[in-house]
């Protein structure tokens, strides 16, 4: 009987031993498993990393090469912003500066002459007075130079060109006729308007004209994103003014914004991070936007607005009152969605943030959000398109 025991007892261990091997066995196979997809993900992740400093890189680069280019002959070599594009003649010389905020035209030409000028100031006005945005771009020489970078990139690149007019709906009644069009620069260009400075090179002078765009040109410039503002809103939930108010303050429609992030277009739109996360949301494929892409001003609203229904539906989805989550949402646009719970945590949980929220009602939202956001430009930000929306709710309603 002591002898079964014994032996019971031994099988047991045996049995329990091989069991705990073979457990081991499985845990170690399943570890590596585990240790062998992190580490595929991980090469996989600094693999884009390296790939998007690459990117950034040569774009930082096109920038500085073109900036030392034009310093050859300018003194305060400009290049565009959000609010300005800024665009240079294939010699250099001549630039024509679109400030979309301040709703003025100026052209500045290098010449010897005033009858040298005048000629170059008519001309470059016609122009820019005419082109489409598609037509802007393929005279922008540095634009066509990041083409040339997101050419090389595995980055989505546009299919089709813009066709927007740049500004002669702004300016125009209608299309406008050759008379008209040279009845507008003569009246713009002449004796009183020209101004003249000093230049850097030699025996050279600055001639420049500033035109103010006519009344109402935000709203004549937004007039020409209506179908496709409507079409974003009905599409992916949203309001139309919430979409004009954010266009509105972030480029003033200026389709050509570039900031320093950088972000690009109409939404400014960063390639690698909102951009991408709105195309893979939209097209269910993993790929980011190049720069061109997001200059194109359909796409640019596509993935803009389609980055507003991600922050609204999803992001601050356990947000109950839909005004709270409407103030939540534009600050996110801007600042992102951690640090809209950061104003309540301090820390970076917006599904627990949205418990504080709910306990609170949407003015009291705005007012918290306004006083503790972490960023004043996010504060500014979330202060600028609250107003424009009532503003564009005027304007064209709602769908």
């Amino acid at each position: 009987m002591k002898k079964k025991i014994v032996i019971a007892a031994f099988l047991g261990l045996s049995l329990s031993n091989l069991h705990a091997g073979a457990f081991e066995d499985y845990a170690k196979q399943q570890n590596s498993g585990i240790e062998k997809e992190k580490a595929s993900f991980e090469a996989h992740k600094a693999s884009e990393l390296a790939a998007y400093k690459k990117y950034q890189e040569d774009i930082n680069k096109a920038y500085s090469d073109y900036k030392k280019e034009v310093s050859k002959y300018w003194q305060d070599p400009k290049m565009s912003t959000k609010k300005e594009w800024v665009s240079y003649a294939k010699d250099k010389k001549t630039r024509t500066a679109v400030d979309f905020e301040a709703e003025t035209i100026t052209i500045e030409t290098l010449a010897k002459s005033p009858k040298d000028a005048a000629s170059k100031l008519q001309v470059s006005l016609a122009k820019v007075v005419t082109e489409t945005v598609g037509q802007a771009e393929k005279s922008d020489a540095l634009i066509q130079k990041i083409a040339k970078i997101d050419a090389k990139s595995d980055a989505v690149k546009p299919k089709k060109e813009n066709n927007d007019p740049l500004l002669s709906s702004t300016i125009f009644a209608k299309v406008p006729s050759l008379a008209s069009i040279k009845k507008y620069v003569n009246e713009k260009i002449n004796k009183k308007t020209v101004k003249k400075k000093s230049s850097k090179v030699k025996n050279i002078k600055v001639y420049s004209v500033t035109v103010k765009l006519p009344k109402n040109s935000m709203q004549k410039r937004s007039k020409v994103y209506l179908p496709e503002v409507k079409k974003n809103a009905e599409r992916w939930e949203l309001p139309m003014a919430l979409i004009f108010a954010i266009m509105h303050t972030e480029s003033n429609f200026n389709p050509m914004a570039k900031s320093h992030v950088p972000a690009y277009g109409l939404m400014q739109l960063v390639p690698w991070s909102g951009a991408q996360d709105s195309y893979n949301f939209v097209y269910k494929v993993k790929k980011k936007p190049s720069a061109t892409y997001l200059y194109n001003a359909e796409n640019n609203m596509e993935l803009g607005s389609a980055y507003l229904h991600l922050q609204y539906y999803k992001y601050m989805k356990k947000i109950k009152n839909p005004t709270s989550r409407l103030y939540c949402t534009i600050a996110a646009y801007n600042t992102g969605a951690g640090n809209v719970a950061y104003a309540w945590l301090g820390n970076y949980n917006i599904y627990k943030a949205a418990a504080k929220i709910n306990e609170m009602s949407s003015d009291e939202v705005y007012h918290h959000l306004i006083a503790n956001l972490k960023y004043d430009e996010a504060r500014n930000y979330l202060k600028k398109v609250n107003k424009k929306m009532d503003q564009y709710h005027k304007l064209y309603g709602d769908i």
